[in-house]
């Protein structure tokens, strides 16, 4: 289950970093998405993170131009077709990715793989609309994908063996340490982030801490690279607060729920980095 070509559907921050590492590999690749404006955005923001890691000296001027090369734009159907990988980026919403994964499975090769981004969704569900469920698979990326090291490998109950082989395959060659996870609600990487997250919002709600200063606990009291209060700014106030309650509802635990402060903040549009304005100012 060699991989040389790579689809990657949504051009959005996680679609354009997926197809940035990628094509970084040597992979062809193409990014579809049904704005022209998102992939005009995504080609510039590639080409900005190559030219940053070439004058740094992190990556070497042919890399990135062979990169800028082998990375194409296009739709759905330019895209999909003769690819051994499929990776969706969309948000997320389960009946937006079982949408895409049926126009998807309409257009791909029977021995492509095909991979979720999805951060907490349950991937069987998402792999029981195609007629292939055993070829889907969850690989769940980290923002900003090019510098972020982990890639989470989400097993369904039906993903076969190969499958997973053949991802973690990918995932090393695009420079990725690999884990290997269930499909439970949440996978390890949400499900432990969300609960600090949103314990973290409840003490700035309390008065407990400045959201300052309880990050600064988290990084140097516990060595994390950031604060559970700043990575929230950073995915976006709304998205945490969706997978929060979808968490909550699917584990039966309140620890998910989000709080009071969270939904105000998100209800006047303070959703973080995006919109300039969360718990800090961007």
């Amino acid at each position: 289950m060699d991989i040389h070509k790579v689809a990657v559907i949504g051009a959005g921050t996680m679609g354009h970093g997926i197809a940035q590492v990628a094509a970084m590999a040597g992979c062809e690749v193409w990014l579809a998405d049904a704005r022209p404006e998102a992939l005009e955005a995504a080609r510039t923001k590639v080409q900005a993170n190559l030219d940053k890691g070439v004058a740094r000296g992190k990556v070497e001027a042919d890399v990135a131009a062979g990169a800028m090369e082998r990375l194409h734009v296009g739709t759905l159907a330019d895209s999909v077709p003769g690819a051994d990988l499929v990776v969706e980026a969309v948000p997320e919403s389960l009946e937006l990715k079982q949408a895409l994964f049926r126009e998807v499975d309409r257009h791909a090769p029977a021995h492509a793989i095909l991979a979720t981004n999805t951060s907490s969704l349950s991937v069987a569900a998402i792999a029981s609309v195609v007629s292939d469920p055993g070829r889907v698979v969850g690989m769940h990326f980290f923002n900003p994908v090019h510098i972020m090291a982990l890639l989470e490998l989400v097993q369904a109950e039906g993903t076969r063996d190969e499958v997973i082989d053949a991802a973690k395959a990918f995932g090393e060659r695009i420079g990725k340490t690999c884990i290997v996870v269930r499909d439970m609600p949440g996978f390890a990487t949400s499900r432990l982030g969300v609960a600090l997250g949103m314990e973290a919002i409840r003490m700035v709600e309390q008065g407990v801490a400045s959201p300052e200063d309880i990050d600064t606990a988290m990084v140097l009291g516990y060595r994390h690279p950031v604060g559970p209060l700043k990575l929230t700014d950073m995915v976006g106030l709304d998205v945490r607060m969706a997978i929060g309650r979808y968490l909550a509802r699917e584990l039966g635990n309140p620890a998910f729920e989000p709080p009071a402060l969270m939904e105000q903040m998100v209800d006047e549009g303070r959703l973080g980095k995006k919109t300039g304005k969360g718990f800090y100012d961007w």
